[in-house]
């Protein structure tokens, strides 16, 4: 499954989620005014990446060395891990990450279900579940497994799939400041239809989310432009 969701357990400062809508509620202490509400169990269907703020959850390859050096909300691992029941994926993300003990740099553990059309050539590991089967059909085996908890969904494909067919509750994101160009993408439906979302956590659903970042050079590097002096 081509991405940790969240940092390690250790990591701290401000979330970057994704929302400032235009009236804000109140912070949640230890949170920048720009957090959404905090994350709970009550039986959701999660799709759930950390993204870049280009669209993409996975570099090349399922890459994900480009995920580190970013700082997140005190407490925001133990919020997930105590959330989630279940996590269903890819057999491609899978196939590139094959340890479900990585997820949450290892501070989660539970049932993991992997949707692949040749479960036979599949190698079991833990509690990882192979399933051969309709979409929706893994989404309620899954989910039904997350004993009440909610279900994390960790692929763009199976995401894109489940909320066509209406059974994403949330999709759940944490948009790291950086550019990758390329990639695997949260959402490539090209051709389709675009879909409309709603805001969690504010007064304003259909709010714009605003964001300002500036480049970081890295050291060393010439400074280029106008000369503003």
């Amino acid at each position: 499954m081509p991405n940790g969701q969240t940092p390690h357990s250790g990591t701290t400062s401000a979330d970057p989620h994704a929302a400032a809508p235009a009236a804000v509620p109140p912070a949640v202490p230890g949170s920048s005014p720009s957090d959404t509400e905090r994350q709970t169990a009550s039986g959701k269907v999660l799709w759930h990446f950390t993204m870049s703020l280009d669209g993409f959850v996975a570099g090349p390859d399922h890459s994900m060395d480009w995920l580190s050096g970013f700082s997140f909300r005190p407490g925001l691992v133990e919020e997930y891990t105590g959330s989630t029941g279940a996590v269903l994926g890819g057999r491609d993300g899978w196939d590139a990450f094959p340890d479900p003990g990585n997820l949450y740099g290892g501070d989660w553990q539970g049932p993991v279900f992997v949707l692949t059309s040749h479960p036979e050539d599949a190698e079991a590991v833990g509690d990882v579940t192979f399933l051969n089967c309709d979409v929706a059909e893994a989404a309620r085996i899954a989910l039904r497994a997350a004993g009440g908890k909610n279900l994390e969904v960790l692929s763009p494909t199976i995401g894109r799939q489940l909320l066509e067919r209406g059974l994403i509750d949330e999709i759940d994101l944490h948009i790291a400041p950086v550019l990758l160009g390329d990639g695997i993408r949260l959402f490539d439906n090209p051709g389709g239809a675009p879909v409309r979302l709603g805001l969690r956590g504010g007064a304003d659903p259909a709010a714009v989310v605003n964001v300002r970042y500036r480049p970081i050079r890295a050291a060393g590097e010439a400074e280029s432009g106008t000369d503003r002096s």
